[in-house]
């Protein structure tokens, strides 16, 4: 049991005894009506090797008379288990489905990464009736209701690197606990309606690992913490549980659309808006730094003015509005969004676009009766942050108002049916307060295992 405590609590219990996988196919046949219960479980692995680039950048900000710096969370090169995920599904035809998803370790989810939880129920929903993939038909009229820990309907979800672009960072990354409903009005228009506690806002490197942020011995005039603080953005972070707490978010969506039948070809355009309070402080696990409002009102500093260290809040407002595309043609993906977001009166915009073409490649060696090399999947995605606000004069974390860019390419190789290597390089670039462009850049590879 004490094992059990520390891979992050009651949650842990559930999964015991069977561990379930569900295929990331974007089209499957689903089953039929009327027909009886159905499940699937499954289990995977990643290991990854990461090298990340050396940077570091003063900030006006200083502790006892020394200079703080914004440094790369872990430069250099490193071989690291990021994640083991178990997950499960139990259907009855489109009357309910149960989806569950629980990452260990969960390295590159972290945040911070040292002292964050170790264990994340990422996703626990139940749902009634059925929800159509992007970019397919649904059957007929209908309507769904899906409630638990959720991801949010504008987010991609199937993605082809394993690293994140900055929109889909900044934004909804994250699954948040609540409810959603999708109203289909015939075959092509749909509308849908979420209600959950908001994921607070707080920072993040937008690499692969988050970095150490109000962890102890990292803030001291010399730290002592493994890990660096990393080159951070604002961002709507997690809960590692079923926490309800921080302000109620409410979010409206509409779309539009077409596909053939097989589901193999399709368009799926949707709009969106979600808006929240937000909380004078919400508690993070494994920091003394707080989200949402506190965040955003800098630190504490004897002797220092507020309104030095505060950035220029003028509501407890935070509102974002957005577009998505998906389409599909046969082996060819693409996905694009775009968010503008006031967050307490400080405005952001981003758009990110990814594409991806899936090639299955011929049969030429085999081993144990299973394919060699089945498939290969070269990605690409550019993603911009555009933040349209200032710094404060004195602040620990002058990226927060840097403009980003970051460009990200990857070819994942299927080795044997569920076995793949992903190779990606990303190039992160962000523009200071003085003009100069400046790059903090990574390489990932990834060898992922299902069962």
């Amino acid at each position: 049991m004490a094992l059990l405590r520390s891979l992050g609590g009651w949650g842990v219990v559930v999964w015991l005894g069977a561990v379930p996988w569900v295929s990331p196919a974007r089209a499957q046949e689903p089953p039929a009506e009327g027909s009886g219960w159905e499940h699937r479980f499954g289990l995977e692995v990643r290991a990854n090797y990461r090298h990340s680039e050396d940077n570091r950048f003063k900030t006006p900000f200083t502790i006892q008379g020394i200079p703080v710096f914004e440094e790369t969370v872990d430069p250099g090169s490193h071989y690291e288990f990021s994640d083991v995920t178990l997950f499960a599904d139990v259907s009855r035809g489109d009357l309910f489905t149960f989806h569950g998803k629980l990452d260990l370790i969960d390295l590159y989810d972290r945040n911070p990464t040292s002292t964050g939880q170790k264990a994340d129920i990422d996703e626990a929903w139940v749902r009634f009736g059925r929800e159509p993939d992007p970019a397919t038909l649904a059957p007929r009229s209908g309507v769904y209701l899906k409630v638990g820990k959720i991801p949010k309907f504008e987010r991609q979800d199937d993605r082809h690197l394993q690293s994140y672009g900055l929109v889909s960072t900044a934004f909804n990354r994250f699954e948040e606990t609540g409810a959603e409903m999708g109203v289909h009005l015939g075959r092509h228009l749909y509308l849908k309606l979420r209600g959950a506690s908001g994921n607070p806002v707080f920072l993040r490197d937008p690499n692969a690992l988050a970095g150490d942020n109000g962890t102890p011995g990292r803030h001291t005039p010399v730290p002592t913490s493994d890990l660096n603080s990393g080159i951070d953005i604002l961002y709507n972070a997690h809960y590692a549980n079923l926490s309800v707490d921080g302000k109620f978010e409410t979010g409206v969506g509409i779309g539009w659309r077409l596909a053939d039948e097989a589901g193999r070809n399709g368009l799926d355009l949707l709009g969106w808006w979600n808006e929240r309070k937000l909380a004078d402080r919400v508690e993070i696990h494994g920091t003394f730094y707080g989200g949402d409002l506190d965040i955003l009102n800098g630190p504490e500093v004897p002797g220092v003015k507020p309104g030095d260290v505060t950035y220029p809040i003028t509501s407890d407002r935070k509102r974002e509005a957005g577009g998505n595309v998906w389409l599909y043609l046969g082996g060819f993906s693409f996905f694009g969004q775009y968010v503008d977001q006031d967050l307490a009166g400080l405005p952001r915009t981003g758009w990110e676009a990814e594409a991806a073409w899936r090639f299955n490649l011929p049969l030429v060696w085999g081993i144990a009766g299973r394919q060699l090399f089945p498939s290969i999947a070269p990605a690409v995605r550019y993603s911009a942050l555009d933040n349209h606000f200032r710094n404060p004069r004195l602040t620990p974390s002058p990226s927060f108002a840097w403009d980003w860019e970051k460009a990200d390419a990857g070819l994942r190789l299927g080795l044997i049916p569920g076995l793949d290597l992903t190779v990606e390089y990303t190039k992160n670039t962000f523009t200071l307060a003085s003009g100069a462009k400046k790059n903090n850049n990574e390489w990932l590879t990834t060898l992922a295992w299902r069962l």
